[in-house]
């Protein structure tokens, strides 16, 4: 396998299982973007909408895919 085959492997697969995570997301116990934490205001026919803990739990997720994927290329 290439240098470039491996990490395009596991990408593909990352991006099957986040569209695995969107088609059944009505199906799931966390509704992604709608967790405790996430900032919705409403006035009038204005809204204003702040993922703050969607954000910091796609930023763990990631960050562990990227240790995993930097621990696996020996570095």
């Amino acid at each position: 396998m290439t240098a470039l085959g491996k990490p395009l492997i596991v990408l593909g697969l990352v991006i099957a299982a986040i569209g695995l995570l969107v088609a059944a997301g009505d199906r799931l116990p966390l509704k992604i973007g709608r967790l405790p934490g996430d900032f919705v205001w409403k006035s009038g026919n204005t809204t204003i909408y702040i993922p703050l803990t969607t954000i910091v739990l796609l930023n763990v997720v990631l960050a562990a895919v990227m240790w995993v994927l930097n621990k696996s290329r020996g570095a």
